[in-house]
């Protein structure tokens, strides 16, 4: 048995096992011992244990002390630094146990040795470390960097806390951490509730007001984490929080300052959008005015003043024109798609431009013979033409050339870009006027943006007509050089094959209608006596009101026409509230809304007839007709 021991003690290699005579001396060793220690057995027997131990420990008598521990209690347990062989020290794990006969004599003791080396530098590489992290946590300055028990308690405040909140540590750790909110939060139980967030979620975070000791108030970023041991248990809270009070300021001076700027581009933009407006109504006024004025004195010498009224008439067809750009500019109108034949459109606008910009400007066309309708809202495409015809135009102060051509062409894919493949009608209009620099050229479809100087121009032109272009599937380009003049190409798709183009004049369907009672409402009496004598002319009975109470209180006393004509924008009551009551009372009725607005706000009237402001007597017609149900 005894022999079965010797042979398991010897074969262990991860303890120093041996034994020590009464005396201290080394009475056997192990493959272990000689592994830690570096002797071999004949090298190490008989010679005292205390070899092993560093000079610092032989001076304060351990060795003695420990043999002394062992003999008066039975056993000695201790770690500390031990010596090898080579003079290297190790960390060791020690225990000495006291051998005794069945008579009590003392015979030896038994001691047993570990090597515990690695884990004590893995300790002291801990320890290093967690102190190199609280003064890492100590010394920052800009966070307040605390930690907090399950209840919310502070448990730790590092210089951070102390300089962002007031609070010296002895004054703060134990206290709940719910003193640096204000009083409306506690009241709304918020610092409870970012505990419960960060408890389920792993994480809290959030900006807002929090107080310091003196009971001043900053801005804070807030983050609290949730903190769990390796088994998943809650342990506590970390809390970071950094006052940003001075960046808030920055931001909000920063928000200030770009509202104030914004605002000042805006009125910048209205300024020169009303002088653009202006300069643009007053050319229409003019030639409307000036028209009327030598066609009245021409009626009372009882000349043909036939021409002039139509002058007058197209001048004011223009200046609806312009209202719709306006109107499509801010609101984005639906356009009326249908297949549009280019050079009789073309000749139709150009015949009118031609009296008015004056005998230095002389405008050419020239078109293939053959060419497809193309696929655009024709209202639109001659506004579009309009624009682009003025501004060249006015480009040539000194007169010129204006080329107004159209080719067809079949695009490959990524040709052009932001065109599909297929087929186009390129639309151009070519001046000889100053041209353009890159940058101009840049920013020439920039809304608000003109070269015309004040009060000569909307900057809307372009604009309208690159809008134009996309909403159709097409595209404006435009190319240019100081001195060598400005050429707009306006690519149009191809209209479908069996689509027929609709004639130019796209005048009113002249349906005949039965004479109808209508009444028309409408606050201004020059647009409400206009209106009436179009409905007249056209046959029909009218009864007029100036005001929707005045409207409803005909109705009241019986009467009740076949339809009501209303405008939209009046006082009290509008059109669409009008429409609402007199639809509830009289479901027979049919209803128009007169509207020079793009669409009615709020999205009044959306099931009602429009009739867009400026209308004809033709307009007119065809919208009694359609409530007529008659095509």
């Amino acid at each position: 048995m005894e022999e079965r021991y010797r042979l398991l003690v010897d074969a262990i290699s991860e303890y120093a096992i041996y034994m020590l005579d009464t005396e201290g001396r080394v009475a056997s060793w192990n493959a272990g011992a000689q592994r830690f220690k570096g002797y071999t057995e004949p090298e190490i027997l008989g010679e005292h244990f205390s070899r092993f131990y560093t000079p610092e420990d032989l001076a304060n008598g351990v060795p003695a002390k420990a043999l002394s521990t062992a003999r008066a209690n039975g056993r000695f347990e201790a770690e500390g630094w031990r010596v090898r062989k080579d003079g290297e020290k190790f960390w060791a794990h020690v225990v000495i146990d006291a051998i005794r006969d069945q008579h009590g004599q003392l015979l030896g003791f038994a001691k047993i040795t570990r090597d515990l080396s690695e884990r004590k530098l893995a300790e002291e590489e801990l320890k290093r470390s967690e102190e190199q992290f609280r003064l890492l946590v100590q010394g920052v300055t800009d966070y307040a960097i605390y930690m907090l028990d399950l209840e919310g308690n502070v448990s730790s405040w590092n210089a951070g806390a102390r300089r962002i909140k007031g609070y010296e540590p002895e004054e703060i750790i134990g206290q709940h951490f719910s003193r640096f909110y204000t009083e409306e939060d506690r009241a709304a139980r918020l610092p409870q509730k970012a505990l419960e967030i960060a408890a389920k979620e792993g994480r809290f975070e959030k900006e807002g007001w929090r107080l310091r000791k003196d009971g001043t108030r900053f801005w804070a970023n807030i983050i609290i984490d949730a903190i769990h041991l390796e088994d998943g248990k809650l342990v506590g809270f970390a809390k970071v929080t950094r006052d940003i009070t001075e960046k808030r300021q920055a931001q909000q001076a920063l928000d200030q300052a770009q509202q104030e700027l914004f605002q000042a581009q805006k009125m910048e933009a209205v300024g020169q959008l009303t002088g653009g407006i202006a300069h643009d109504f007053n050319n229409l006024l003019m030639a409307i005015l000036g028209s009327l004025e030598i066609a009245h004195k021409r009626a009372l010498e009882g000349q043909n003043v036939v021409s002039l009224i139509e002058n007058a008439i197209t001048g004011a067809k223009r200046g609806a024109s312009l209202t719709q750009r306006l109107l499509a500019f801010s609101r984005k109108q639906d356009l009326k798609f249908e297949a549009v034949d280019v050079p009789a459109l073309v000749m139709e606008t150009t015949e009118f431009l031609q009296r008015s910009i004056g005998p230095t400007i002389e405008i050419n066309t020239a078109f293939p013979l053959s060419l497809p309708p193309v696929s655009s809202d024709p209202n639109q495409l001659e506004s579009a033409l309009l624009n682009l015809v003025v501004n060249a135009r006015d480009a040539m102060p000194g007169g010129g050339v204006i080329t107004i051509s159209a080719h067809k062409h079949s695009l490959r894919s990524k040709q052009i870009p932001e065109l599909a493949a297929g087929e186009y009608v390129c639309l151009t209009v070519k001046d000889e006027g100053e041209g353009m620099d890159a940058e101009t050229l840049e920013k020439a479809t920039t809304p608000f943006f003109t070269t015309k100087g004040v009060g000569k121009g909307t900057g809307l032109g372009l604009p309208m007509v690159q809008g134009l272009m996309a909403q159709s599937g097409g595209r404006l380009i435009l190319s240019s050089k100081p001195g060598e003049g400005t050429t707009a190409e306006l690519w149009l798709p191809v209209a479908e094959a069996n689509v027929t183009p609709e004639p130019v004049n796209r005048a009113s369907t002249g349906a005949a209608l039965r004479h109808l009672a209508v009444m028309a409402v409408d606050d201004d009496s020059l647009v409400l006596m206009n209106t009436t004598l179009m409905l007249e002319d056209l046959g029909h009975r009218v009864i007029e009101a100036n005001s929707a109470g005045e409207a409803l209180r005909l109705l009241e006393q019986g009467q009740v026409p076949d339809v009501m004509i209303t405008d939209h924008a009046m006082p009290h009551m509008t059109g669409a509230e009008l429409a609402r009551q007199v639809l509830e009372r009289y479901p027979e009725m049919k209803v128009i809304i007169a509207t020079g607005y793009a669409e009615l706000p709020g999205g009044e009237g959306g099931d009602l007839r429009r009739l867009s402001k400026p209308f004809t007597q033709a307009q007119l017609n065809d919208a009694l007709a359609a409530v007529e149900g008659i095509d």
